[in-house]
């Protein structure tokens, strides 16, 4: 149990390898024991596996993975070498629409889901039917950002949880009215899971518990963290 004000985050092990059709609300509610608001974090990865959303490749064809990152995309906004910087059509941002090649046999890749939203609503679902709980769910996947170095975990879809707090309006701790505040909340718990997940571990989900009960709810990162073009500055 998280000490309140605190969060505590732990893996999921044993998941063991996921194909098309593996039932994933089964197999997590099967190997840990989770409690009434927790967040479950689920890798982009297993949930496309499980989708079907694998294609074949050479994957020692930089020229191959270019062209399937480029119709994954409905925009490529900049190119370097074999690296190609994408808009997918959820309105991600990503190296490559994110085609990924790691963590994958040989001759193959994953693909996004076609609705991370939309799968985050169903795995949230499962579980609730499996568990009796209301739990939310958290889609993540590893990006970039621009100006910075090094990549981290951010959301691609959710479900009982708000992807977006508004504090405008608000006051903060000195009585001043904040005017621009929006936490991405997902975006940060999804990076705080990566910490106990990893990138070789073999671990594809975590639990982050003692999320606080104000962030429960309706949410969705496309209607929500996706920034509309009349706001974007830099498309």
């Amino acid at each position: 149990m998280a000490v309140e004000g605190s969060l505590l985050v732990f893996g999921v092990k044993g998941l063991g390898e996921i194909t098309s059709g593996t039932d994933l609300a089964a197999l997590i509610a099967g190997q840990t024991t989770l409690i009434e608001g927790d967040v479950v974090v689920v890798t982009q990865k297993i949930v496309s596996k499980a989708e079907g959303r694998t294609v074949r490749i050479v994957s020692s064809d930089p020229d191959a993975k270019r062209a399937l990152a480029e119709s994954e995309a409905v925009r490529v906004l900049r190119r370097r070498g074999d690296l190609v910087v994408t808009e997918t059509r959820h309105g991600f941002v990503c190296a490559n629409s994110g085609v990924d090649l790691s963590n994958v046999a040989d001759g193959w890749a994953v693909l996004l889901p076609e609705d991370p939203d939309r799968s985050a609503r169903r795995l949230r679902d499962g579980l609730r039917a499996r568990t009796g709980l209301e739990v939310a769910v958290i889609i993540s996947d590893t990006f970039g950002r621009a100006w910075r170095r090094g990549v981290t975990d951010v959301a691609i879809g959710c479900a009982g949880i708000r992807a977006v707090v508004d504090l405008r309006g608000t006051t903060d701790a000195l009585g001043r009215e904040l005017v621009a505040t929006e936490i991405c909340v997902v975006d940060e718990i999804a990076s705080a899971a990566d910490l106990v997940m990893g990138k070789a571990r073999g671990v594809p989900v975590a639990v982050v518990r003692g999320v606080d009960v104000a962030y429960l709810g309706q949410g969705a990162v496309t209607e929500e963290v996706v920034r509309p073009y009349g706001e974007d500055l830099f498309r």
